[in-house]
């Protein structure tokens, strides 16, 4: 396995032609963006921690049952930095410099004290994220760089610190029927009262001409107290139904004052993150057209999300499908030392890791203070989730146990925020190495795979048929690569009603593991 971690990619700035075997549908006209780390040493430096490498941005364009592809490094000012250098001068979540060359201890200080969290790296290898008609490379920070779908040429550096008083950004945001964009953000102390912030960036906000981001024309939708001022949580993506934000405000909780001062502790900024088991989750309704919380307090036993499924209305009632564990030791797996043992000694050695496990919250809205104490107000007859009256008016929620083993999800998304029946994503056991694409059926509560030995496939992504009304009338895309040096990597074609193979595509080039993507329909 060793040939899928910590290895460098290399650009494939030039489309090239990829070797279809099977029939792709004739419908299938787009561009699959998809970002994730692909440069993890520079020189003789290296980084600590997977989620440090420099993004590698890929596309796969589907044109008339032909696929072609290309890759290019996102050409961030970390990118830049890093490669004049020719050695990593830039810290990273798990791989902090010492010294830093570009600043000295004093500028850095006073950095530490005005701003109160340092000026992050934009090296933004998460996921490709929509504002407006721009798209994005985006991670967890301040700086998105915008980008080409075409071409993947970097256009340039954004800070949403220029446009909205935040520090902190998901790299998951929702899109509604309008294509009005919305997204979560978090403003620590420097930039007002410390708050989770949910804000929408309109459909129509692109303007032409350069240095117009479409960040321009942000709106706050509206905001949100840290529980506790110097533990705000950590979050990676929220849930969004057709009236209402869903956010887990998790015991999993970043402390400002070890971010604030980990350079001169010699400490990353990951191990500023800690996980409270003894702390409970709190869900946070909203109504995201009024910006008003939903005033009863649900709240759940201690856990982390990373990833939700899905959410939606029914009956009364909030629906919040998430991807949960039980403690935060996943961000360890992804060290490189831990990647980079043989497979067999890999999942013994991470069998202490908790696995990820599907999970159903309920929240019924209409909660009456005369509720019967220790009565469950869940009344929907599809689901085993509890949501149970306290004595101080509080509802202690219990989750649905879906299904385990599963991550990176995806949906068909003309679903989200929609009661839905089906959801997607890779499996795999004690091990950073997805080798299934499974998909669930919330009715029959079964499961079916796709697997080949020795294959790892992608996030899978649902693209609709068009004209479609069955949620599950599509295809998957998945692209895969194998440490076997006789298996070229490949785009996966899967029918989404059974995951039988439809088509591979398989790409004369290399291909890097990624995280997460978007796919651009062509116009028509």
């Amino acid at each position: 396995m060793q040939s899928l971690f910590g290895n460098n990619g290399s650009e494939t700035p030039e489309p090239v032609q990829a070797e279809v075997k099977g029939s792709i549908p004739s419908w299938l006209q787009g561009t699959l963006l998809r970002n994730g780390p692909g440069l993890f040493s520079v020189g003789n430096s290296e980084y600590n921690h997977w989620f440090d490498g420099m993004s590698l941005i890929h596309s796969f364009t589907f044109a008339n049952g032909e696929v072609t592809y290309r890759s290019k490094f996102l050409k961030s000012d970390t990118y830049k930095r890093n490669i004049k250098a020719d050695r990593i001068i830039v810290s990273e979540f798990g791989t902090m410099i010492y010294p830093d060359p570009c600043k000295n201890i004093f500028s850095r200080a006073f950095t530490h004290l005005t701003n109160v969290i340092p000026d992050f790296t934009d090296n933004n290898l998460i996921n490709i994220i929509r504002y407006g008609k721009d798209y994005y490379a985006s991670s967890e920070v301040n700086y998105m760089n915008q980008i080409d779908p075409d071409t993947l040429e970097t256009v340039g550096k954004v800070n949403y610190r220029d446009h909205i008083a935040i520090n902190l950004a998901t790299a998951h945001p929702h899109y509604d029927e309008e294509g009005n964009t919305f997204n979560m953000g978090t403003a620590i102390m420097g930039l007002g009262l410390p708050k989770y912030v949910i804000f929408k960036v309109p459909a129509n906000a692109s303007d032409k001409g350069p240095h117009k981001p479409a960040l321009r024309k942000v709106e706050t939708v509206c905001s949100v107290p840290f529980r506790s001022t110097l533990f705000p949580s950590y979050y990676h993506s929220f849930g969004m139904t057709e009236n209402y934000i869903v956010f887990v405000e998790q015991p999993f909780k970043l402390d400002i004052v070890r971010l604030a001062t980990a350079y001169f502790r010699g400490t990353n900024w990951g191990s500023c993150l800690k996980y409270d088991k003894d702390d409970i989750t709190l869900f946070h309704i909203i109504n995201r057209h009024t910006g008003t919380a939903v005033s009863t307090r649900f709240y759940g036993d201690a856990l982390v999300v990373f990833h939700h499924l899905n959410a939606y209305e029914h009956d009364g009632h909030v629906v919040c499908d998430i991807i949960a564990y039980k403690d935060s030791n996943l961000y360890e797996m992804f060290y490189m030392d831990n990647m980079k043992q043989e497979t067999e000694a890999f999942i013994e050695s991470n069998k202490k890791y908790s696995p990820p496990v599907c999970k159903r919250f309920v929240f019924p809205i209409n909660v009456h203070k005369e509720s019967p104490r220790g009565s469950n107000l869940v009344t929907l007859t599809d689901t085993t989730a509890q949501a149970v009256m306290k004595e101080d008016g509080s509802v202690y929620c219990q989750p649905d146990i879906l299904f385990t083993g599963l991550e990176l999800p995806g949906i068909n998304y003309k679903f989200n925020a929609k009661n839905y029946r089906y959801f997607y994503g890779s499996r795999t056991e004690f091990s950073p190495h997805p080798n299934e694409i499974a998909k669930f059926d919330l009715v029959t509560r079964q499961h079916i795979e796709w697997h080949q030995k020795d294959c790892y496939p992608s996030e899978p992504v649902f693209v609709a048929s068009p004209g479609a009304t069955e949620e599950d009338d599509g295809v998957i895309l998945s692209s895969v690569i194998s440490p076997d040096p006789t298996v070229s990597p490949f785009m996966l074609v899967l029918n989404a009603r059974n995951l039988t193979e439809i088509a591979r595509a398989t790409i004369p080039a290399t291909v890097h593991l990624d995280l997460h993507g978007l796919f651009i329909p062509t116009a028509v």
